[in-house]
């Protein structure tokens, strides 16, 4: 086996480890809220959210494509293997530390902010296709804001049409609502989060003379949507606790509105083959559905450290791929 060849593949196995550590880290995004209001139990919920997510990953390939393309050329990319290896160790690591510290922080910003760090760091700035690169940043910060409006405004019609509703009733119907929206809500994960190691591994096949479009090729979408599917099984319990519960205390109607905003903003942005972070999504969803509820009903602390977390992301990750392409670049 020649070198390149070695490179391809350990790109390959990297990009679905971070795929199943997205799966597992973003669980929360899709079932946290039906878990917290017991509209699940934590078990169906998981198997819910495995199913959805592997459907949704199999359903489109726009994102991937703009991942390949959008940041850097993959046709005329210095040391190409090197930085994609460095941008997937970089994030994997980011990845990791979030999780274990509970923290919702985003898989997106991680590894396209490691792939812009080590692009960088090997072809300097003017190998970033900065209109590609700016369409991605924007779509990566606006969707969170557009989210928590939606989010307000969802949850402030559903309180105008229910205001004289049996509370206890009206509960028992948003329970039984809320299995079909974390459904929905999963698949809207898969439909963008998988897309995201597709490209990757699709513009590592293009680098190494491998592959000559951008399309991604089926064996991908399909190793891609199964590891997505086998992290989400196993469950990120650290981020389920802090989206579910410790935002705010969520009731059946709010994460049915919260769930259908999420949804809705993050399959529209597949729909414009646009990646976004289904953590920032949510979780933003979820703080404009309180705040809509009742605004000191919202832990605003809890939101204030995610939001640190969101910002410091894209940074950290670049300077983590950028960092690990000077160390790889010492073995490859």
């Amino acid at each position: 086996m020649d070198g390149l060849m070695f490179v391809i593949i350990l790109i390959v196995i990297f990009a679905l480890v971070f795929d199943f550590i997205n799966g597992f880290h973003d669980t929360a995004n899709a079932i946290a809220t039906s878990v917290s209001t017991k509209a699940l139990t934590p078990r169906r919920a998981i198997i819910l959210a495995a199913v959805m997510n592997f459907v949704g990953a199999l359903t489109f390939t726009g994102v991937a494509q703009t991942i390949t393309s959008g940041i850097a050329d993959p046709f005329d990319l210095n040391n190409g293997t090197t930085v994609i290896l460095a941008a997937l160790i970089a994030a994997i690591i980011w990845n990791l530390v979030t999780w274990y510290y509970g923290i919702p922080s985003s898989s997106s910003h991680a590894i396209i902010g490691a792939i812009t760090g080590a692009v960088i760091a090997s072809a300097g700035f003017e190998a970033i296709r900065f209109g590609g690169f700016v369409s991605i940043l924007k779509a990566l910060l606006l969707s969170p804001i557009i989210a928590f409006a939606i989010g307000f405004i969802v949850y402030a019609i559903i309180k105008v049409i229910f205001k004289n509703a049996n509370l206890a009733k009206t509960n028992k119907r948003f329970r039984m609502m809320q299995i079909a929206t974390a459904a929905v809500q999963a698949y809207s994960h898969g439909t963008n989060d998988a897309q995201k190691s597709m490209g990757i591994i699709t513009m590592a096949l293009i680098v190494g003379g491998m592959h000559t479009t951008t399309e991604v090729p089926f064996w991908v979408q399909v190793a891609c949507a199964t590891a997505m599917a086998l992290g989400t099984s196993v469950g990120g319990w650290r981020i389920i606790k802090t989206v579910g519960g410790k935002i705010m205390k969520i009731r059946p109607v709010n994460g049915v509105a919260a769930d259908l905003t999420g949804a809705a903003v993050i399959f529209g942005a597949t729909l414009i083959h646009l990646p976004v972070s289904t953590t920032h999504v949510i979780s933003s969803s979820i703080l404009g559905v309180g705040a809509s509820h009742r605004v000191k009903g919202v832990n605003w602390g809890v939101a204030k450290r995610m939001l640190i977390t969101w910002v410091i992301t894209l940074p950290i990750s670049a300077l983590l791929g950028g960092l690990f392409f000077y160390i790889l670049q010492l073995f490859i």
